[in-house]
């Protein structure tokens, strides 16, 4: 049988504003934490718009040092849809790293690991494709933003 290999197709780009960070406390799971989504913009070859205030990243920092991260968010394209994504990611790397990012240090991306399947909802219309499809993403933490670059799995 031939081996299917998929490739990626760079869908867009995402800048989002984050809030301040809100510790919950130590759970069941791990220290547990929540980070309001402020606004932010991303841009794509076929989709651009804003991303929507009101959205949350809860996280979770497992006993392992890893970040679990499960995101809700808004966007609205340039032509008036709205789309919401859910973004499910880790974030590990080298204790060191990790704790300049914790510090609000500017850290290369390439320093650690930020990867998420982030899945769709959207109204029928040119974006339903966005429903049909699966992705990930790769990202970037700094102080207060973060960046995201999203890839349909083809």
């Amino acid at each position: 049988m031939p081996l299917v290999k998929p490739d990626l197709d760079f869908v867009f780009g995402l800048t989002a504003r984050l809030g301040e960070m809100i510790v919950i406390g130590d759970t069941p799971e791990g220290v547990r934490r929540m980070i309001p989504i402020l606004d932010g913009t991303f841009t794509g070859p076929t989709v651009h718009g804003t991303v929507l205030g009101g959205g949350a990243d809860w996280q979770y920092v497992r006993s392992d040092g890893v970040t679990v991260a499960e995101a809700v968010y808004l966007l609205r394209t340039d032509d008036g849809v709205l789309i919401q994504i859910r973004n499910r990611g880790l974030r590990h790397g080298p204790r060191e790293v990790i704790q300049r990012l914790v510090e609000g240090e500017h850290v290369d991306p390439a320093e650690y690991y930020f990867r998420s399947s982030p899945t769709f909802l959207v109204q029928a219309g040119p974006y339903d494709w966005l429903n049909r499809d699966v992705f990930v993403a790769t990202g970037a933490r700094y102080a207060r933003s973060i960046e995201l670059w999203f890839y349909r799995v083809a």
